[in-house]
C-alpha cells in the first residue's frame, strides 16, 4: 500500500470518502477513491463510490464501465444495481432503470431506495399494480426503520421520520403507536399522553398502552392519573408483572393486603411467566418492604434477582477488561497529546456514577437554576462509543478504546458536534442542559476528548446503600451488573478504580459530590455545584421539589420533596442479609471517600 494509506485504515478512508460524496465535493471524494482503488484493488466499496462520484459529475458512461467491472468482482452487491439504476435514471432509460432496481431487491429485499425508485418508475410508466406493491414494500421498510430507531433510543431520528408521515396516515395505528413512544423518547410526554388516550379508545383493553401511558403521566408528576392506568392494566391481565412494579416503582404506591396476596398467587403459579414473575418478586420485595417485613422483603427481592440474572449474558471480566483497557489508552500523556481538540460548545452538563448514587436529586437541583435544561438519561456517548471502531473488530484491528488512537483531531471535533446537534431535541431554549446518563462514567475521557468545555459532575453514595439501592432496583434495561451481590460489588469497584483514574490523568476535571453530604448540608452543596458549573446561587435550587417537569427515573417522585433523609440507611434493615456484599465490597467501604 503507498505511504499515503500506511498509517490509515481502509475502513477509516471509506468512511472519509462517503462524508466527502455526502457534502457534494464529489471530484474530491472521485479523486480519493481512485487513489484507494490504486492501492487496493478490488476493493468493493471504493469501485462503488467511484461509480457514484462519477454520476453525479454526469460522466455516466464511465461510472457504467465501473458497475460492470464491479459486478465481475462482486456480482451479488445490491448497491451496485442500485447505483446502475440511477445511471439509467440520469439517461432517462426508465425500463433499464426498472430492470437494475429490480435486480437489487432481488438481491436485498430490504433495500428501500430501490425500492421507493421502483414505485415512481412504475407510476411514470402506468404500472399501477407494481407501484402499489412497491408502495407496500416502501411502507413496511419505513415501519421496520422506525422500530429499529426506536429500539436502538435514537427517538429524536424517530420523531423526525414520524412526524411528517402521521400527517399522511392519522389513521395509522402502527404509526401512532410509534409516534407515541418518539414524543415519550424525547421527553414531549403530554403529547405521548394524549396519543395513548386516542389509542386506547379503540384498544382499551391494551394493558401494554395502560402502562406506557402510566409512565408519562408519571414523568409529568400525575401519579394518581399514572396509578389509574397502572391498575387498568393490572385488571385486564391480572398476571401483568409489569403492571404491578410499575406502581411499586413510583416508590409512594402502598399496596393492600388484597393485592399482596393476589402477586404472590400469580408469582407462585407453576406456569407463570418468567418475565412476570421477576416483575411480581420486585414488586412483593417492595410491599413487604413498605410493610417493615424485611425478611419477606429480601426473599422476593433475592428470588427476583435470581430470576433476572439467569436470562442476563453479563460478564464482569467484559467489564472490567475494558475498563482496564480504558486506563490503559487514557493517560495523561495521551490526553496532553490532544490538547485543544473537540468542539468549543459548554453547553452539557454531565452527571456521573452508579445507578441509585443521588443523581436525580443533583438533576433535580441543576434544573430548577433559570439557565439549565434539565433532560433525561441521554444515550449519545454510548451511541458514539458503539459506533467507533465497530468495523475492525472482526479483523484484529483496535474497537473502542483503542480507536481513539486513530481519530485525527477534526474527528474529535466533528463528535462532539454530532453529539450537541443530536441531543438539541431534547432541550429547551436556556444555554445548559444536563445529561444524566449514569454509565458515561465510563467515557469520561471520550467527552473530555470530544467536548472539552462540558462540566462533569460525580454523584457518590455509601457503597452499601449504593449498591443495595441497585439489589432492590428491576431497571427496564441495561444495568445487568445490578441483579447480583458479587457482579454489584465488582462493578462498584471498577467504578471507583476509573473515577481514580480520571482523577490521576485528568486533575480537576471532575467534581465529585457525595450524596450524604448534600442531604446533611443542602445550601453549601448548591452552592459547590454551582460554582462548579459557573452558575450564579439562585434560591430555587434549594427549593428543587417546586420544579415542575418531566422525570423518567424511579426517583421521580422522591425529588418532587423536600430533601429525602429515608433513604441514607434503609439497608441497614437488611443488614442479617447483606453480609456477602460487605464482604465483596472490601475496602470499597472506605475507599469511596477518597
Amino acid at each position: 500500500m503507498p505511504s499515503s494509506f500506511a498509517s490509515v485504515p481502509i475502513e477509516v478512508e471509506i468512511v472519509r470518502i462517503r462524508e466527502l460524496s455526502k457534502a457534494g465535493r464529489n471530484v474530491e471524494a472521485l479523486s480519493a477513491a481512485e487513489a484507494l482503488v490504486t492501492a487496493a484493488p478490488g476493493n468493493r466499496d471504493a469501485l462503488y463510490l467511484i461509480a457514484a462520484n462519477q454520476r453525479c459529475l454526469n460522466r455516466v458512461g464511465e461510472a457504467l464501465d465501473t458497475l460492470q467491472q464491479l459486478e465481475r468482482q462482486h456480482p451479488h452487491f445490491s448497491l451496485l444495481h442500485q447505483e446502475r439504476g440511477y445511471c439509467y435514471m440520469t439517461l432517462r432509460d426508465a425500463p433499464r432503470a426498472i430492470q437494475a432496481f429490480s435486480q437489487g431487491v432481488s438481491l436485498d429485499a430490504d433495500l428501500k431506495t430501490s425500492w421507493i425508485m421502483l414505485e415512481r418508475l412504475y407510476q411514470m410508466t402506468g404500472d399501477t399494480n407494481r407501484a402499489a406493491r412497491a408502495a407496500e414494500q416502501v411502507a413496511r421498510l419505513q415501519l421496520d426503520y422506525i422500530r429499529t430507531l426506536l429500539q436502538q433510543q435514537k427517538y429524536s431520528a424517530a420523531y423526525a421520520v414520524i412526524e411528517p408521515m402521521v400527517k399522511v396516515e392519522p389513521g395509522n395505528r402502527d404509526l401512532g403507536r410509534m409516534y407515541a413512544a418518539a414524543c415519550a423518547g424525547i421527553g414531549r410526554h403530554e403529547s405521548a399522553i394524549e396519543l395513548y388516550r386516542q389509542l386506547l379508545t379503540e384498544s382499551p383493553e391494551s394493558c401494554d398502552l395502560q402502562v406506557l401511558l402510566g409512565h408519562s403521566l408519571q414523568a409529568v408528576g400525575r401519579q394518581t392519573d399514572a396509578i389509574e392506568s397502572y391498575r387498568k392494566a393490572a385488571a385486564v391481565r391480572p398476571s401483568f408483572g409489569d403492571a404491578h412494579w410499575s406502581l411499586a416503582n413510583l416508590k409512594t404506591y402502598r399496596f393492600s393486603e388484597q393485592e399482596i396476596q393476589h402477586m404472590r398467587a400469580e408469582e407462585s403459579r407453576p406456569t407463570a411467566d418468567p418475565v412476570d414473575r421477576y416483575h411480581l418478586c420486585f414488586a412483593l420485595g417492595k410491599a413487604y418492604e413498605d410493610r417493615g417485613e424485611y425478611r419477606e422483603s429480601w426473599k422476593f427481592y433475592e428470588r427476583g434477582n435470581s430470576l433476572k440474572h439467569a436470562e442476563s449474558r453479563y460478564s464482569p471480566e467484559i467489564t472490567e477488561t475494558e475498563i482496564r483497557m480504558e486506563m490503559e489508552v487514557c493517560t495523561a500523556g495521551f490526553f496532553s497529546a490532544r490538547a485543544g481538540v473537540g468542539a468549543p460548545d459548554a453547553d452539557p452538563i454531565f452527571i456521573v456514577g452508579l445507578p441509585r448514587s443521588g443523581s436525580t436529586l443533583i438533576e433535580q437541583i441543576l434544573a430548577s437554576h433559570s439557565q439549565v435544561d434539565g433532560t433525561q438519561e441521554l444515550p449519545e456517548i454510548s451511541r458514539i462509543v458503539r459506533g467507533m471502531g465497530s468495523p475492525r473488530r472482526d479483523r484484529g484491528g483496535p474497537s473502542y478504546p483503542g480507536v481513539l488512537t486513530d481519530l485525527a483531531p477534526a474527528k474529535f471535533r466533528e463528535l462532539g458536534q454530532r453529539y450537541i446537534t443530536d441531543t438539541r431535541p431534547y432541550r429547551g431554549s436556556k444555554p445548559y442542559f444536563i445529561d444524566k446518563m449514569p454509565n458515561n462514567f465510563r467515557h469520561i475521557g471520550l467527552i473530555h476528548l470530544i467536548l472539552p468545555k462540558a462540566k462533569i459532575i460525580d454523584v457518590r453514595r455509601e457503597p452499601m446503600a449504593c449498591c443495595f439501592g441497585n439489589l432492590k432496583q428491576l431497571f427496564a434495561s441495561g444495568q445487568e451488573f445490578a441483579y447480583s451481590v458479587e457482579d454489584v460489588a465488582r462493578y462498584y469497584s471498577s467504578y471507583l478504580g476509573l473515577m481514580r483514574h480520571w482523577d490521576d490523568v485528568l486533575p480537576g476535571r471532575v467534581l465529585r459530590v457525595w450524596y450524604e453530604d448534600v442531604v446533611e448540608d443542602l445550601p453549601g452543596n448548591v452552592r459547590r455545584i454551582l460554582t462548579f458549573c459557573g452558575l450564579e446561587f439562585e434560591p430555587a435550587c434549594v427549593e428543587f421539589y417546586k420544579l415542575e417537569r418531566g422525570i423518567h427515573t424511579a426517583s421521580s417522585e422522591q425529588v418532587r420533596q423536600p430533601i429525602f433523609r429515608e433513604g441514607l440507611f434503609q439497608w441497614r434493615n437488611y443488614m442479617a442479609w447483606l453480609g456477602p456484599l460487605r464482604d465483596a465490597l472490601g475496602d470499597a467501604l472506605i475507599r469511596y471517600r477518597e
